[in-house]
């Protein structure tokens, strides 16, 4: 099916869903890639503390703990992406596609702000990690403070295209949305 000259995106628009896409790709299987990594320092936490088989290991606590932020803060990413995270039925359902458009942009926008705050003050947290170093392993705890600036960022770039989509939606004639 061909689109019309006004619904075809323009070439800013069409890289963008394209790199939002591959970024999307490298996400998930980052975090595929840290859910199968935390499994060894947690395993190693539950062996040492129930049987006598290894010794307790304190390095372990550190990385389950580094994983886990990681964890958190990509699958925030991935869920705006994919829309599944932070949208709340606290608005009417749409019956028309504008109303549908309208309704996402006031979810998108306020995500938005959020990512806007985590973009400044992550920032300034990363600041705070450049000073800091972890006590048992030594290291720089930036490592883990990018994640809050970087989930911000992230956000930015995938609400780009979505506020694009409903601005689509509002600019449609009063169609109903079939159910």
């Amino acid at each position: 099916m061909e689109l019309s000259d006004e619904k075809k995106p323009g070439p800013a628009l069409g890289f963008l869903r394209s790199f939002n896409k591959g970024y999307h790709r490298v996400l998930v299987v980052l975090i595929t890639a840290l859910m199968a990594l935390i499994i060894i320092p947690v395993s190693l936490q539950i062996l040492s503390r129930y049987t006598g088989i290894i010794p307790r290991y304190i390095w372990t606590e550190e990385v389950a703990r580094f994983c886990f932020v990681w964890i958190i803060m990509i699958g925030a990413m991935i869920a705006v992406r994919d829309g599944t995270h932070f949208d709340v039925d606290l608005l009417p359902h749409p019956t028309s596609k504008r109303s549908q458009g309208i309704r996402n942009l006031i979810v998108h926008i306020s995500i938005g702000a959020m990512a806007g705050i985590f973009i400044v003050f992550g920032i300034e947290f990363l600041q705070f990690g450049f000073i800091q170093s972890s006590e048992m392993s030594g290291i720089n705890m930036a490592t883990i403070y990018i994640a809050f600036p970087l989930a911000g960022f992230s956000w930015m770039l995938f609400l780009i295209e979505k506020i694009a989509d409903d601005i689509g939606l509002i600019k449609h004639t009063n169609q109903t949305i079939e159910e």
